[in-house]
């Protein structure tokens, strides 16, 4: 049992590692990192257009990255996994900082 479910947790940091492979989503990620922000949020933050960057936060909501939910009509995102979200704070420490 051991085994099969380190390949399940191996499938799984696979798929969320070739989500985040563009470079927009790992901005909004970076963006993103342990808050919740509203889609103008992060649209003001990574400098493109709301519809290129709703279509991928749509990504990352359906590769289970991202958890969203509804206030009024603002949408707010934030990062659905803490396994995730080190991984992701790592990899800004390591590539991002200035």
């Amino acid at each position: 049992m051991k085994a099969q479910a380190l390949d399940e947790d191996i499938e799984r940091a696979a798929f969320a590692l070739k989500a985040m492979s563009n470079p927009l989503r790992l901005k909004i990620l970076c963006t993103l990192g342990d808050k919740e922000l509203s889609v103008q949020d992060i649209v003001d933050h990574v400098g493109t257009t709301q519809s290129n960057v709703s279509q991928h936060l749509a990504k990352l909501k359906e590769k289970n990255i991202l958890a969203a939910r509804r206030d009024a009509n603002r949408i707010f995102y934030r990062v659905k996994d803490d396994r995730l979200l080190r991984l992701i704070s790592m990899m800004c420490e390591l590539f991002c900082a200035k």
